[in-house]
């Protein structure tokens, strides 16, 4: 590109904001260079993560880190309308506690825990979402901000937030979120895949080895989720005479040295196992995480799933996997949402026009197009 073009880019993301000075750099004779680099608290993120129980949403800056953060409990079954009002106050609440207005807002990111479709962010037919199906999420929102709000499932955010935080050096990494229900994030090339229609990943539904009477709350029987979920391990739990009602009571009985417990969710990281091998005979991933409220409860659920797909998995396959807990904890939602929005606000074009727009009375950076 020639100089005069690039000083014009520099000059109109200098004056939006979105890049600063960052020092200079060695001299090689001369006036030394000076450095910019994108300056994080240019613009505001959302990133909110909604599951079957529970609601997080996080104020966050460009690189995704959460500024300011929200988590209560929120009955996705109470329907969309009653859910993303909750949402949309808790971003009213988040902006006026960091002291920064609506216009600083690029976008909004929403994880939910059902089957979406990305292109839309209508959740498509959903089994524990009750008055969701076709609803539009982005429309309900968009109400309120015009900003881009993006929706997708729950553990397609989880997978990018594990990896743009722990992992952001591989290129290949499946994510396996094991809690009420199951299901995977897939990174390839450092891409999220989605698949077609956005249903890529869905674990859960999988026909699970050994189980095939078993029904599942979708329908079918049979499905992985049916057998190996955190309802599933409650279930077995309760028909052994040991007490517990939700995900977090097994986590307790296995650290507390339950052995019912523990050997009950190292049977379904054994079950879980058998699907993921076959996922790194497919995919073949540099790394799997395991995360979910089930991974929790220690290394039970990941000794599991190692035992199976070590020795199922092609050598080849598994000479350099590593099976691992994910480590992004609750926030792996959140920043996974916030990076969403980052990745699709900062591509070239869209800054492009964001500049444009603000250039809209004329100037010399209005025709100046991205690199």
């Amino acid at each position: 590109m020639a100089r005069s073009t690039v000083s014009l880019r520099v000059d109109a993301l200098l004056a939006s904001g979105l890049l600063a000075p960052s020092g200079e750099a060695a001299s090689t004779g001369g006036r030394p260079p000076t450095r910019f680099a994108l300056n994080p608290q240019a613009r505001l993120v959302v990133g909110a993560d909604l599951g079957a129980t529970h609601g997080h949403v996080a104020l966050a800056d460009l690189t995704g880190r959460p500024l300011r953060e929200v988590a209560e409990h929120v009955d996705i079954s109470a329907g969309p309308i009653a859910v993303l009002d909750w949402v949309v106050a808790t971003i009213r609440r988040l902006l006026d506690e960091a002291d920064r207005n609506a216009e600083d807002l690029i976008g909004i990111g929403i994880g939910l825990p059902g089957p979406v479709e990305h292109s839309s962010g209508r959740p498509m037919r959903p089994p524990i979402m009750p008055g969701w199906d076709g609803y539009d999420v982005p429309g309900h929102v968009r109400r309120h901000w015009d900003v881009p709000v993006l929706v997708d499932n729950d553990v397609n955010i989880m997978a990018l937030g594990e990896h743009v935080t722990a992992h952001a050096a591989l290129d290949h990494l499946l994510f396996v979120k094991v809690a009420t229900g199951i299901g995977a994030g897939i990174i390839s090339g450092r891409r999220l895949l989605r698949g077609a229609v956005g249903a890529a990943g869905d674990l859960g539904h999988v026909a699970a080895p050994h189980a095939p009477d078993v029904l599942c709350r979708c329908g079918n029987t049979g499905c992985l989720e049916a057998v190996a979920s955190g309802q599933a391990i409650i279930k077995h739990l309760t028909t052994a005479g040991v007490p517990a009602t939700t995900n977090s009571d097994v986590v307790a009985l296995v650290r507390g040295g339950n052995i019912t417990a523990a050997h009950a969710v190292r049977q379904a990281g054994r079950t879980i196992g058998e699907v993921v091998a076959t996922c790194v005979s497919l995919l073949n991933p540099e790394l799997v995480v395991i995360g979910g409220s089930i991974a929790q409860a220690g290394e039970s659920l990941i000794a599991g799933v190692r035992e199976v797909v070590y020795g199922r998995s092609l050598p080849l396959a598994t000479a350099h996997l590593q099976i691992v807990p994910a480590t992004t904890g609750a926030q792996a939602g959140v920043i996974g949402a916030a990076t969403m929005v980052i990745q699709h606000a900062l591509a070239a074009d869209r800054v492009d026009e964001a500049l444009t727009r603000s250039d809209r009375g004329g100037g010399p950076h209005a025709a100046v197009k991205a690199p």
